[in-house]
């Protein structure tokens, strides 16, 4: 089908078809050639420099002092297993940065710029990193250019270049057909764009001439790959915990040392001893899971979340997840599927089903569908024009390819003051100017001059399609010589034609999705543009609550931030709304005190997602503008994919705050142990530097790898948001997890003291470490969830529990069993009797946290 020719200067869309771009075998072999586009990252962590963070750690520090001091003991059995278990921890981390790097690969490939390219013909969106010499881009408003180029076509493009030259203005760009060589930024009328610039008007063909370092933005991209990510609330709030924590540890450590030496002789080797039970002192006190807990679940957290179609580009994000309180969605896109269909048109009083078109209707149908065409882009990109085009290719000939020759002498673009587009054709020969115009039927009818009457009559109709959910667009023409067009849209004078319905059918996903946010105590809050009987059709079919009360926009316009935040407590519909307006709805939202996350996908959305806690950007339809001023991205544009964003960001928090809450408890009496021996005369030290180093070996992997994969509550979508002041380390929290701690330090203290008496001293050590252990497996299993039974914690899949468990008993029986163990861990052989009782001690003795969970089962 031929397309009529558009002189330059008057095209109302970029004609296309002339522009092939680079075959694919091609941009892969220049991609080979010249590397990425993309800017210089931080280096990966190599496994020296892994291995020289794990160095500076404390705990390493704490772990060759230990040793050294064996060495000075004379024993260096006690020191080698030290400094072996050192290795064994170096190995951990290592696993551990990989992984989160991994993560955060993963992670920085979903979030590279993206950009619309024509190759073998196609138009095909791709990352910008993919970009190469020769790509033919298009621009459009709000869009971040890529690459350095030259523009081939465009259409009143302007291009705000002040990240390169400090001049906020935006400036015109010229499209040139002969250009090889890219100017120097800034100045008006000139070919070349930049990456990292914004379109600010207009839409453009461009040819790549430079990509990664050797573009404008890449010989300064040094300074920028240098800038380092905020820290999160809840990573400030846990290096606060540590630092504190970590001040507490060494005061006690120089206790201990000085008690343990004074009391028992201040002699050589009881200050030694002072020594060893200082260190195990630090080692039990510094909880250096927390960083490593943050580290891992926000990274992995985004991970998961971006598996579910949601790229999470500030972590900050996942916290307030959880605290949502308000979801405020666009319709087009995101509630509905964005594929525009014509279903029906309306000739004076006559609705005419598309698929039931008789014979007598065709050519009023095929008229009305034809002008309808002629009023809209050649190439289309907007689902309304495609649909258009669509239905006048399925009715026949209807449509530009038979008006070869034709072409445009003017347009009339849509503004906000005339929500219609009017295009004036040359038909070739001496006969006048055919206008065609599409838009808003009440604008449609401003330009017919409609009577009052009239106008009534129009508005039930549109108000008769929008109730059944059909988006109304008017159609209007006009004979008019080409030297009598008027200047001015507004004063033209057409000939109403007919109405055209086109219905976006609601995701199927749309309705479960919103009942699941509704039962999670989260309000559902629909904003479009649409009339508000359509806005009410879909509403009312996606479930959301209390469509009966609608504000639009000409509403907002004419009452105050005091009526609005009173008023949008119950409402839930907005329609007619432009984009603009969304901040005010954000503003009165939060006023409220409620925590909003709100989508957008336009330039004049970015003030609103930028003011809501958690703004979310549509990825498949969003401007650039919009995705860097949100927090989340959605990919697949899909409101079900908010929902599990929500679902999966409580998780996270809930893993976040059960791992920390398993840190406290099992320190507690870590640092109990280590403390009790140096005040209670006679008593040996109960746990030594490699008793430390080996419930490290549990705790590490329980936290980074058991939490982290466990899978939500039953009832995380029906409890209410948290509140979003709720700190991570509550007093709630702090007191259950010191109450498991201190119900396993009661347990073990008992079974010391019965070993004690009966077995000696090396016996009591062995059991009473033995019970440790059962107590941390037990702590682990009851703390994956903190409403679900004991029964139902073990029936829920965990594959990393099991691996954990079964290599903390395994190497617990190599200790205990192996002479050569037994002698480097100071433990003594075991009676059967005597380790049933002391493994059974530990894993009873968070018994009353399953008890708890039970009762609150039935209070529920």
């Amino acid at each position: 089908m031929s397309t009529p020719s558009n002189p330059a200067g008057n095209v109302p869309g970029l004609a296309l078809s002339g522009y092939t771009g680079l075959s694919e075998a091609e941009a892969i072999q220049r991609l080979r050639a010249d590397g990425p586009n993309a800017l210089p990252v931080q280096e990966r962590h190599s496994l020296f420099g892994i291995a020289w963070e794990v160095i500076k750690e404390p705990m390493f520090v704490l772990l060759l002092a230990a040793g050294a001091l064996y060495m000075l003991m004379g024993e260096p059995g006690d020191a080698a297993m030290l400094l072996g278990f050192v290795f064994v921890v170096m190995g951990i981390t290592i696993v551990q940065e990989r992984r989160t790097e991994r993560a955060l690969d993963a992670l920085r490939n979903l979030s590279s710029p993206q950009a619309l390219v024509i190759r073998d013909g196609q138009h095909r969106r791709i990352s910008a990193k993919d970009l190469v010499r020769g790509d033919l881009i298009l621009l459009a408003e709000g869009d971040r250019i890529a690459a350095d180029a030259v523009l081939r076509t465009g259409i009143n493009l302007s291009v705000d270049e002040s990240l390169l030259t400090g001049e906020s203005v935006p400036v015109a760009k010229s499209a040139s057909t002969t250009a090889q060589i890219l100017d120097q930024p800034g100045g008006d009328d000139l070919p070349s764009v930049y990456s990292g610039t914004l379109v600010t008007a207009g839409q453009g063909v461009a040819e790549v001439f430079a990509t990664g370092l050797r573009t404008e933005l890449g010989k300064i991209g040094e300074a920028l790959s240098q800038v380092k990510p905020e820290r999160s609330m809840l990573q400030i709030e846990t290096g606060r915990l540590v630092r504190n924590l970590a001040i507490l540890g060494l005061v006690l450590c120089c206790m201990v040392v000085v008690v343990y030496a004074l009391t028992r002789g201040g002699d050589v080797a009881s200050w030694k001893q002072g020594f060893l039970a200082g260190i195990t002192m630090a080692m039990a006190m510094l909880p250096e899971e927390f960083p490593v807990i943050l580290t891992i679940f926000l990274a992995l957290g985004a991970w998961r979340i971006s598996r579910n179609r949601v790229l999470t580009r500030r972590m900050p994000a996942i916290e307030m997840l959880g605290a949502a309180t308000v979801l405020c969605t666009d319709k087009t896109g995101t509630l509905t599927l964005n594929q525009m269909i014509v279903t029906q048109v309306i000739l004076d009083d006559r609705t005419v089903d598309l698929e039931r078109v008789s014979t007598e209707q065709t050519a009023e149908v095929q008229l009305l569908l034809d002008l309808a065409v002629l009023a809209s882009k050649t190439d289309p990109f907007d689902p309304m024009e495609r649909a258009i085009h669509a239905a006048g290719a399925k009715m026949g000939p209807a449509g530009q390819g038979q008006h070869h020759g034709w072409t445009l002498e003017r347009e009339y673009p849509l503004s906000p003051e005339l929500l219609a587009v009017t295009q004036a054709w040359n038909q070739g020969n001496a006969t006048p100017l055919l206008l065609a115009s599409k838009g808003a039927p009440e604008a449609i009818a401003g330009l017919c001059k409609f009577s009052p009457e009239r106008r009534e009559a129009l508005a039930k109709q549109v108000t008769a399609l929008a109730s059944d959910g059909l988006r109304v667009l008017g159609v209007a023409r006009a004979s008019v010589p080409a030297d009598r067009l008027p200047a001015l849209h507004q004063d033209l004078d057409l000939e109403f034609v007919g109405l055209i319905g086109l219905s976006d059918p609601l995701r199927a996903n749309v309705p479960a999705a919103v009942a699941e946010c509704q039962a999670a105590g989260i309000r559902v809050v629909m904003i479009t543009g649409d009339y508000p009987a359509t806005a009410q059709s879909i509403a009312r079919q996606a479930g959301i609550a209390n469509v009966g009360e609608v504000i639009t926009g000409p509403d907002l316009e004419g009452i105050s931030d005091e009526i609005l935040a009173t008023r949008i407590r119950t409402v839930q519909v907005f329609a007619r709304v432009a984009p603009q307006q969304k901040l005010r709805i954000v503003q009165a939202l939060k006023a409220n005190r409620e925590v909003v996350a709100m989508t957008g996908d336009g330039v004049n959305d970015a003030p609103a997602l930028k003011a809501a806690h958690i703004g979310i950007a549509m990825g498949g339809r969003g401007t650039d503008v919009a995705r860097e001023s949100s927090a989340l991205v959605l990919l697949d544009d899909d409101f079900a994919s908010i929902v599990t964003a929500v679902k999966m960001g409580r998780r996270i928090f809930d893993n976040i705050k059960k791992a920390i809450s398993f840190t406290f408890a099992v320190h507690v009496p870590i640092a109990g142990l280590s403390i009790l021996p140096v005040f209670i005369p006679g008593w040996p030290l109960l746990l030594l530097p490699v008793h430390i180093v080996f419930l490290e070996l549990v705790i590490n992997p329980s936290c980074s790898l058991i939490f982290e994969a466990e899978e939500a509550e039953e009832d995380i979508m029906t409890r209410a948001p948290r509140d979003p002041n709720e700190r991570l380390f509550s007093w709630k929290s702090i007191a259950l997890s010191l109450l498991q701690g201190v119900s396993v330090l009661a347990v073990c203290v008992g079974i010391f003291i019965y070993a004690k008496t009966n077995h000696g001293d090396d016996a009591a050590r062995a059991l009473t470490f033995t019970s440790l252990v059962a107590a941390f497996i037990a702590i682990i299993i009851t703390n994956r969830s903190w409403s679900r039974s004991l029964i139902g914690i073990l029936l829920t899949p965990n594959t990393a529990q099991w691996w954990v468990i079964l290599g903390s008993i395994g190497l617990l029986t190599l200790v205990l069993c192996l002479p050569v163990a037994r002698t480097l861990f100071h433990f003594a052989p075991l009676h059967a009797l005597d380790l049933a009782i002391s493994v059974a001690a530990g894993v009873l003795c968070v018994g009353w946290f399953e008890i708890l969970k039970y009762v609150r089962r039935r209070r529920v």
